[in-house]
């Protein structure tokens, strides 16, 4: 099953007015839908439009794996557990909340900042936090969340340049950049394919494309 969902649809959020703009893919916040809470392992998928010194105040997380990657503009993060680092476009960020952690997320430059951040139910709830930023992820360089039994794949594909999808239970697809064809659906930027049970299925770049795709076992 191939199932297909446009930027257009997904849940607006936010606090415009601090701010920050916030873009959802599943049920989120006041935005309930019964059949949209989670696919796979992925529980959330929200695009955060972050306005030059703007930010969310500390806040906790448990029992989640967050996987963020900045469009662009610069992400800068602290937490409970003492790290902080400024996340870019190109690098991969992964915070495992383990038993409960606390952390803050900022646009402390001079630039509007974009970033897709990505929630993950981990197959056995609990343990110690952890984090980990991985700079520069090269293309086709596989990121494995094990907590989650998912992984991520990074692909910059050139005009007409095709990729073929991993054949897992589930793949999750997102658009970030270009634009690509998936069998007969043409996606645009922030469209995304979620992908049940159906192996073979091939990306064609129609204009230069970077694609997130998640592989969940």
């Amino acid at each position: 099953m191939i199932d297909v969902r446009r930027s257009a649809d997904r849940y607006p959020g936010g606090e415009p007015d601090a701010g920050i703009e916030s873009f959802h893919a599943f049920s989120f916040g006041p935005h309930y839908d019964p059949d949209n809470l989670r696919f796979g392992s992925i529980l959330a998928c929200n695009e955060e439009h972050l306005a030059p010194g703007a930010g969310f105040a500390e806040h906790p997380h448990s029992h989640t794996e967050i996987v963020t990657w900045v469009i662009s503009g610069e992400l800068t993060h602290r937490d409970s557990t003492g790290h902080e680092s400024v996340v870019c476009p190109g690098d991969v960020q992964h915070l495992s909340s383990g038993g409960g952690v606390r952390h803050v997320e900022r646009n402390d430059g001079m630039k509007p900042l974009v970033f897709l951040q990505m929630w993950l139910a981990p197959r056995f709830p609990g343990g110690d936090p952890s984090y980990e930023v991985v700079r520069g992820i090269a293309d086709s360089t596989p990121y494995d969340v094990p907590a989650a039994g998912a992984t991520l794949h990074v692909r910059r594909l050139a005009d007409g340049e095709r990729t073929e999808l991993p054949s897992a239970p589930h793949v999750y697809v997102h658009v970030l950049r270009g634009e690509v064809r998936l069998r007969d659906a043409d996606l645009r930027q922030g469209d995304a394919v979620r992908i049940t049970e159906e192996p073979g299925v091939e990306a064609l770049a129609l204009k230069g494309a970077h694609l997130l795709i998640w592989e969940m076992r």
